[in-house]
């Protein structure tokens, strides 16, 4: 998972968020502390049976600004589900909750994930927040099961470097990379970085060559992810 912080921004530990001071609430705007965010969705993961396995947490240097991500333990191994947290005391922008297999969380206002909950700091936050932050998780194993799926389908798909370098052009022409990134993808392919993809020359094997080439990049480009699937689920579909 992805946490991006610059340079007005800085990681923080779960008690230091408690030891900030929340704005006080005017008619327009309700403040809600930022360890009551986290507090919120750790509790409303766990009830639906979820653990938390890691935690980032950031802050702007006025303390105003919060992100944050937490990292699930994957039912079906070798990845993990995130869960990324944003919230201010300073109207900057409404509080946000995001759930995906790639969740990308930036101090710049970059906030990117499969499913996003965004919400204005109203009076009737605090009373609608416990059954938002619900709704996007009681879904969570059925969206579980389907990505395992997803993912099994391109661990059994076995590809030529010819078909490889194929679904290379279709993600440039995806606009899912530019023709800078192409050799980082077609390197990662040939030459895993990781020991888990060295062997068989997968679809799987392409997907994660193309993440990886995208690491630290997805604020340029927010759609790659679900572009990126597209391209390997047609792959998929049509060798299968």
């Amino acid at each position: 998972m992805t946490l991006m912080l610059h340079v007005n921004a800085k990681p923080v530990e779960y008690d230091g968020l408690r030891e900030l001071e929340t704005p006080p609430a005017t008619q327009t705007h309700v403040p809600i502390a930022h360890y009551r965010v986290v507090d919120l969705v750790r509790s409303t993961v766990a009830m639906y049976g979820h653990e938390i396995v890691g935690e980032h947490h950031g802050i702007t240097e006025d303390g105003s600004r919060y992100f944050g991500l937490l990292s699930l333990r994957s039912t079906y191994g070798n990845y993990e589900d995130t869960v990324g947290l944003r919230n201010s005391h300073d109207k900057s922008f409404p509080i946000g909750i995001a759930f995906g297999s790639r969740v990308f969380v930036c101090d710049n206002m970059a906030f990117m994930a499969d499913h996003v909950v965004k919400r204005r700091h109203t009076a009737n936050l605090k009373r609608d927040l416990p059954g938002l932050v619900g709704e996007l998780i009681e879904p969570l194993a059925d969206h579980r099961e389907q990505q395992h799926r997803t993912f099994e389908r391109y661990k059994h798909t076995m590809l030529t470097d010819e078909r490889a370098d194929h679904a290379v052009l279709n993600m440039y022409r995806e606009g899912i990379v530019n023709l800078q990134r192409i050799p980082d993808v077609l390197k990662e392919w040939q030459e895993p970085s990781f020991e888990e993809f060295q062997t068989e020359r997968s679809a799987w094997r392409l997907f994660n060559a193309a993440t990886f080439a995208l690491t630290g990049r997805v604020t340029d480009n927010p759609n790659a992810t679900p572009r990126l699937h597209k391209v390997i689920d047609g792959v998929c579909e049509r060798l299968n």
